[in-house]
């Protein structure tokens, strides 16, 4: 938001008027149109009250040209309403409300000059009544919107904005013989007074029939027009916001450097078993840095056929074992798969890097020749091929794609998902991350962005987050998958509600493609997002599973937007799960949910292992120290960057 200063001096209030104010694009434009009329000099028109002035001294005055007639109307009801809405702005920033007491009064006076103008426009009596009408009722009607969204003054701006000209537009679109000014229709005119005198009540003049506004434009723009027909009508009529789904997880299924069940991993991060190992998957003498967080003792046997395990890379292998695990951990059975409405029905599960082996092997058969390549090759590469196969051996037909982020990929699948569910698209939505690039090029690639750790003589203390001598990351591999589903179908089929997904947001640093923005910026935007759209006050948030991945400026900067945002909180308790399996990539957001959902479950926190130094000025009575906690959790929040500025946070809590 401007300054007040900026605010008050845009409409007139006492302040220095050397200076612009806000949108004064807004202001130009509607003046341009109001210079078009020679008697009107609107060069020095700034404010409601000096319109009002000028309007004063141009009443009687005849206007035979219909389209200025148009622009002039529509240009002062978007000047009225753009500072209607600047008032709005200031009487929030001050707590004054007799400047907008006084702007709400000029708006009113300025109503009143434009009255006067209409009856001596090129246009019939009876016209001009439904033109009075509409003008006054839904300069109203957007005032009561103002009203109720006072404390969003995006959102009202941008109601103006959109309002203001389809508006003007709707309320003039007659037929053209009406507005010449030469026709015998437009001889009888009458004045202000004799045609105020006759007005109807409401209900009599407008009747109960739509159909009476048909003259003013297209069948939207007589949506909204009769919803402003009567202010009694109106508030009798309006319908009570609808209750918004709710979304519960009923459902989960990893696949981890610690544990392929989720149980399984859990109680390993709450003893504080660390998966990071020397990588045994292929000769990585060469490379800088040796050690990742591999999967290990894993079998597809029961889970993904065994062509297509022959085929697809492992990311997707990854993404249909954790996928049917969360489905079978949700209760469902073949008889009941059978039983669900299937179009409603969906999976995103998405992956930072996609198929990266396949991609690397066919790029060494075209060194040798094009007709090497195996056919499989793009589908199998893109990242949205493991939902795809997934919703061909489920049979569900719902939202179906992937969402890519680079390491925040699993919370936008998350949130996309619960998105669904609460628009009705779907009840029930599998969702999550994978990724698999513990191969050459994904090491090879990390490696010459300088970020992996490189403390290879240590394996199991080299992801230290918060530590004074963590020297990177380390990198990991795995999927995890959520079972969303809408509370309500949940409770009908007798599902095991885990916990209940309160929403999130996402946002971009716009500043560096491995950096973090220097003051936090996008992580304190996105979690005040996450909050506000969630419903959830920030005092009732009293853990977070922060993306912490051992970076030596990305931590620091993450802790000081939590501690920015949270510090209050006595309660509070921040740990990282990447501190033992290391950073899956696209697949550790829908981990680390995971982790966060069994830590509502059990009340209990995992450790931060090896924060032996924690860094200057963090406070280690907010970190979980080194061994398990308990916590009665009221809310958790989950973070997850990624490359390119992409922040995620996402919101659970007991299902209550």
């Amino acid at each position: 938001m401007k300054e007040v200063g900026e605010l008050k001096h845009f409409f007139g209030l006492e302040v220095d008027r050397t200076e612009k104010g806000l949108f004064i694009g807004q202001q130009k434009y509607a003046k341009n149109l109001l210079q078009k009329f020679s008697m009107l000099d609107c060069k020095t028109i700034s404010t409601p009250m000096e319109v009002n002035a000028k309007l004063s001294a141009y009443e009687g005055k005849d206007l035979e040209d219909a389209t200025m007639y148009q622009q002039l109307v529509g240009s002062l009801i978007y000047l009225t309403l753009t500072w209607l809405d600047i008032s709005f702005a200031v009487e929030v920033e001050e707590k004054n409300s007799s400047s907008l007491v006084t702007v709400i009064l000029t708006m009113l006076e300025i109503m009143i000059h434009v009255l006067k103008l209409l009856p001596v426009s090129p246009c019939s009596i009876s016209h001009h009544r439904h033109q009075i009408a509409i003008l006054l009722l839904t300069t109203c009607w957007l005032y009561l919107c103002k009203r109720s969204i006072v404390n969003s003054l995006g959102v009202s701006t941008m109601v103006v904005s959109s309002m203001a000209s389809p508006l003007c537009t709707c309320m003039f679109q007659t037929p053209r013989r009406k507005m010449m000014p030469n026709s015998s229709k437009c001889k009888n005119r009458g004045g202000f007074k004799s045609t105020m005198n006759h007005f109807e009540s409401f209900e009599e003049f407008f009747g109960t029939d739509n159909r009476r506004f048909c003259i003013f434009g297209s069948l939207r723009t007589r949506r909204l027009i009769s919803r402003a027909s009567s202010s009694e009508e109106v508030m009798a009529k309006k319908k009570p916001l609808t209750e918004q789904r709710r979304v519960v997880v009923t459902g989960l299924g990893v696949v981890t450097p610690l544990g392929h069940d989720p149980d399984i991993l859990y109680n390993n991060l709450l003893e504080g078993v660390s998966g990071i190992t020397e990588i045994e998957g292929f000769d990585c003498s060469q490379f800088p840095t040796r050690i990742a967080g591999e999967v290990k003792s894993f079998s597809v046997d029961e889970w993904v056929s065994p062509k297509i395990s022959k085929r697809a890379d492992k990311s997707m292998i990854y993404t249909l074992t954790a996928g049917k695990k969360a489905f079978a951990d949700g209760g469902i059975t073949e008889e009941v798969n059978r039983g669900l409405d299937r179009s409603k029905c969906g999976i995103i599960i998405g992956s930072a890097l996609g198929g990266l082996k396949i991609c690397t092997e066919s790029v060494a058969a075209l060194n040798v020749s094009y007709k090497k390549i195996t056919p499989f090759c793009i589908p199998y590469v893109t990242t949205n091929i493991g939902s795809a196969i997934l919703a061909m051996d489920l049979g569900w037909m719902g939202p179906n794609y992937s969402s890519s982020a680079a390491c925040a990929t699993s919370n936008f699948c998350i949130l996309n998902s619960a998105y669904h569910i609460r628009k009705g698209e779907a009840h029930m939505m599998l969702c999550g991350g994978s990724d698999a690039a513990v191969i050459p090029l994904g090491l090879g690639g990390f490696s010459a962005c300088r970020t992996l750790s490189k403390r290879n003589y240590e394996p199991t203390k080299a992801s230290s987050p918060w530590d004074t001598n963590r020297d990177g990351f380390v990198i990991g591999e795995g999927a995890g998958v959520l079972l969303l589903e809408e509370l309500e179908h949940a409770k009908r089929r007798g599902a095991t509600i885990y916990a209940e997904f309160l929403g999130g947001s996402f946002t971009c640093d716009a500043y560096h493609v491995t950096k973090p923005h220097p003051d936090g910026a996008g992580v304190a935007l996105c979690i005040e997002k996450a909050l506000e759209q969630s419903g959830v006050a920030r005092e009732d948030v009293n853990y977070i599973n922060a993306h912490a991945a051992s970076t030596p400026t990305g931590d620091l900067k993450e802790y000081q937007a939590l501690i920015r945002c949270f510090g209050m909180n006595p309660e509070l308790k921040v740990n990282s799960t990447k501190s033992m399996i290391g950073h899956l990539l696209g697949a550790a957001g829908a981990v680390e949910a995971v982790a966060t959902i069994k830590a509502i479950q059990t009340g209990l926190v995992h450790p931060n292992i090896n924060l032996e130094n924690p860094d200057e000025g963090v406070d280690t009575e907010v970190l979980v120290g080194s061994k398990k906690e308990c916590l009665d959790i009221k809310v958790a929040l989950s973070n997850s960057f990624g490359f390119g500025g992409q922040n995620s946070c996402i919101l659970f809590a007991p299902y209550k």
